[in-house]
């Protein structure tokens, strides 16, 4: 059985994005990391760059989307790891800045259900049974202030229209809720986790975007609670969030 903890990221494709720079920040406080995403160049290509910074990644291959994918995903860490310690839903897409419940498509809101909310829980669904043998089993559901009622910027109430993406994360939210419950008595917690608006996109930093590291920390805080930890919560840098 691995003596490290081990994490297991999903979304992580971009050097600029946030799954990225968890993975870095985990692997620096001695976790084994497992970095995911769909392409297998692109994840292979990200594990070698934080490999040469000496730090232990993994790579693997896994669309959240496949129960196919997942179910083998899960098969090969039971193999090689026999546990998981940490579960970190970071895949997330579908930002539909500026679009109205009238004018957003169903197409359009049924992707961004799939990955955001339903991605999520099937991994969750099949990965708890790997959770359940660590001795503190930790699942971080990236969320956003943008399915929240109080984030005066993008939430609910806000101006600005984030349709599908905002619903989506708001029922990410509410699912975390439900989980949390059923989880609690298996010594498995679950929070969501919102990094802030952070600069994951040139150009964003003029936007009043913060620094990729500093919303990577919101989320590692989360995947780094003691064993007496809150579960069930939504949080963003160690703070609770009203949603």
């Amino acid at each position: 059985m691995e003596t490290k903890k081990l994490a297991l990221i999903t979304g992580v494709s971009r050097q600029e994005g946030l799954g990225f720079e968890i993975a870095r920040q985990l692997a620096e406080q001695d976790y084994k990391v497992i970095i995911s995403a769909r392409d297998t160049a692109k994840v292979i290509r990200l594990a070698a760059r934080l490999q040469d910074e000496g730090l232990d990644i993994v790579p693997m291959v896994l669309d959240i989307t496949s129960d196919d994918s997942v179910g083998k995903a899960f098969a090969e860490i039971a193999h090689r790891f026999e546990k998981l310690d940490v579960l970190i839903n970071n895949a997330g897409a579908w930002y539909d800045a500026g679009v109205s419940p009238l004018s957003q498509t169903f197409d359009y809101t049924e992707q961004a259900f799939e990955t955001n909310l339903f991605g999520a829980w099937r991994m969750v669904k099949v990965f708890v049974p790997l959770l359940e043998k660590s001795e503190n089993g930790i699942i971080v559901n990236v969320s956003s202030g943008a399915g929240s009622f109080s984030d005066p910027q993008t939430g609910l109430v806000a101006k600005g229209d984030t349709t599908a993406y905002g619903i989506s994360k708001l029922a990410l939210n509410g699912l975390t809720v439900k989980l949390a419950s059923e989880l609690k008595p298996k010594g498995v917690r679950i929070n969501a986790a919102c990094p802030g608006f952070t600069a994951t996109y040139e150009g964003t930093e003029q936007w009043g975007a913060r620094p990729v590291p500093d919303g990577a920390r919101s989320i590692v805080w989360a995947a780094t609670l003691p064993a007496d930890g809150p579960t069930g919560g939504f949080f963003r840098d160690g703070k609770r969030l009203d949603w």
